[in-house]
């Protein structure tokens, strides 16, 4: 373990999350957005976004028609349209305007999950939380730290209990930028990974 962190390190001596966001609630929007696409392609929609719309009442009280229009070219346009309304509704009519601190209160938010969540509370907050995305679990599993059938529920539990809780929020964010630029889905580059003798990958269906 401690030759991948240290290896991460190396990387990615000051990792942080890649979505752009000037508030609490700008960074709640695009984790929920950037659900099944890219950091790039949310970062892009919601300058425009957040550019037309700077304050939450101003989200709130924006047409439905218009939003989806912004958020067009990132996919499931109209479902993350309604996920925007309802956030900003739902900020301001249970939480004064403000992003919560708890788990709790963040997963009854519309479109937010567990992972979203997590990763909110992590960069929003440091408060220490392991997010599991796509990038996570493709690492996690080729370099051997969980099981090739582990679900995301699984990975998160593993991972916890293998890292030191005061490095969560950074390895989080270090096992992303990994998977994103070395450890890619499609021709990751394995030749100049110092990490290749631990790869499973070959192994992994």
């Amino acid at each position: 373990m401690q030759e991948i962190l240290s290896y991460l390190d190396e990387l990615f001596p000051n990792p942080r999350c890649e979505l752009e966001f000037n508030k609490d609630y700008e960074l709640l929007i695009a984790v929920v957005l950037s659900a099944q696409t890219t950091d790039k392609k949310v970062n892009s929609v919601t300058e425009n976004l957040f550019k037309k719309y700077p304050t939450l009442e101003d989200l709130n009280d924006a047409s439905i028609e218009n939003v989806k229009c912004i958020l067009r070219p990132i996919g499931t346009y109209n479902k993350k349209a309604v996920f925007v309304k309802e956030i900003a509704h739902f900020l301001l009519d249970k939480y004064d305007g403000k992003v919560p601190k708890t788990h709790k209160e963040l997963e009854i938010i519309p479109g937010v999950g567990h992972k979203s969540a997590n990763v909110v509370l992590g960069v929003l907050y440091n408060i220490p939380t392991f997010a599991v995305d796509t990038h996570v679990s493709r690492v996690s599993k080729r370099l051997g730290l969980v099981k090739s059938k582990d679900d995301v529920t699984a990975i998160e539990k593993k991972l916890k209990k293998k890292i030191n809780k005061e490095r969560w929020v950074r390895t989080h964010h270090q096992l992303v930028l990994f998977g994103r630029y070395y450890c890619k889905a499609i021709k990751p580059e394995c030749d100049s990974c110092k990490l290749k003798d631990l790869c499973k990958k070959d192994k992994i269906k």
